[in-house]
């Protein structure tokens, strides 16, 4: 792995210097980046895939939807549907992407919608909306946004991070300066102050840019049919077998978190939004069915789930019980009241009734 790094590095270099001018021309007005009067909280990362945007989007959701109207938009990765498209309860991942479908299911009462133009669609949400909440936008520079959260997520700091393709950086670390709050994701629950002193430090943010720093905290086990009641996660230690099936971006949390409950975890692990084929599930089926009789369950992500819900995946896998896991982006305090605070500060600086565009 190390050689195929070393191979590739020369492409990072050239890949660095595209991102650099691209960047550059933003920065300097030569390529337009509207921003809006009304409030735009943009979450994002510098990695490809892993860091958490998706729980992080739904704690903004939660902390603000009794209080603002809200709407939700992404370019829906992996859609087969073009430009603007509205997100119901009732569509398919196939048409929307999965995270946006995930969200629009878990929050009905907010607007969800998917556009490669993300411009274009606050400007269509504008008026019914309060706030406008970003997933996946740091580097869609074509919308400036009130409130940039910038992810990173905490095991990328125990190693070297380099750009594409030899590496997993979408841009350099100095493109975080764009970035208003920093949020260090999926951290050890009782993460050491010095650690957090030295992962700072690393950072050298402005004295103007917010650190915090986050854990995921895991719910109660749903199943993915009604024949089911969920379960909590202790009962997996009576289990004699859990099969995870995964396409997330960084699985490795997951497995550590299921692994502390029972340690015969099988891993079907696949890429960030992989769509599942007959094939893969028949894979799955087969390897279920040669487990030793007892309590054996397949685990997957509530994104995952989503792939899993069609006809046929249902007749493959009837009579195997299969849960979903949710996942919850938590704060200890007194970072949590301070993140709150902040979060709550932007978006009340809606104009609701004003011009759309910052003058």
């Amino acid at each position: 792995m190390k050689f195929l790094r070393l191979l590739l590095f020369p492409f990072s270099i050239l890949y660095g210097i595209g991102v650099l001018f691209r960047n550059k021309a933003y920065d300097y007005g030569l390529f337009k980046s509207v921003k809006f009067k009304l409030p735009v909280i943009s979450v994002g990362n510098l990695a490809v895939g892993g860091s958490g945007k998706s729980p992080m989007t739904e704690y903004l959701i939660r902390l603000l939807k009794c209080d603002f109207t809200l709407a939700a938009i992404s370019r829906g990765y992996g859609r087969r549907t073009e430009g603007l498209f509205f997100v119901e309860p009732e569509n398919s991942f196939e048409d929307t992407g999965d995270e946006p479908l995930q969200i629009k299911r878990k929050f009905e009462g907010i607007t969800v919608a998917v556009c490669e133009d993300r411009a274009k669609a606050i400007q269509c949400v504008s008026n019914e909306n309060d706030v406008i909440i970003l997933d996946d936008a740091f580097q869609h520079r074509a919308v400036s946004p009130s409130l940039s959260i910038l992810l990173f997520e905490y095991s990328s700091f125990l190693t070297t991070q380099l750009l594409l393709p030899a590496g997993n950086l979408r841009e350099p670390m100095s493109a975080k300066k764009r970035a208003t709050v920093i949020v260090v994701t999926k951290c050890p629950l009782d993460i050491d102050p010095l650690r957090k002193q030295a992962i700072a430090k690393k950072l050298k943010l402005r004295s103007d840019q917010h650190l915090f720093f986050s854990f995921l905290k895991y719910g109660t086990l749903q199943s993915l049919s009604d024949d089911l009641p969920s379960r909590p996660m202790i009962s997996l230690s009576n289990t004699k077998n859990i099969m995870l099936l995964s396409g997330i971006g960084n699985p490795v949390p997951l497995f550590k978190e299921l692994s502390s409950y029972n340690t015969a975890v099988i891993h079907h692990e696949y890429p960030d939004h992989h769509n599942f084929t007959d094939k893969n599930i028949a894979k799955l089926v087969r390897a279920f069915n040669k487990l030793e009789a007892g309590d054996n369950v397949v685990i997957t992500t509530e994104k995952d789930s989503l792939r899993l819900l069609t006809d046929e995946f249902k007749k493959q896998l009837k009579g195997i019980p299969v849960f979903y896991l949710p996942i919850e982006t938590y704060f200890n305090e007194p970072e949590k009241t301070s993140f709150n605070n902040l979060i709550i500060e932007y978006a009340s600086k809606s104009t609701s009734g004003k011009r759309l565009y910052q003058s």
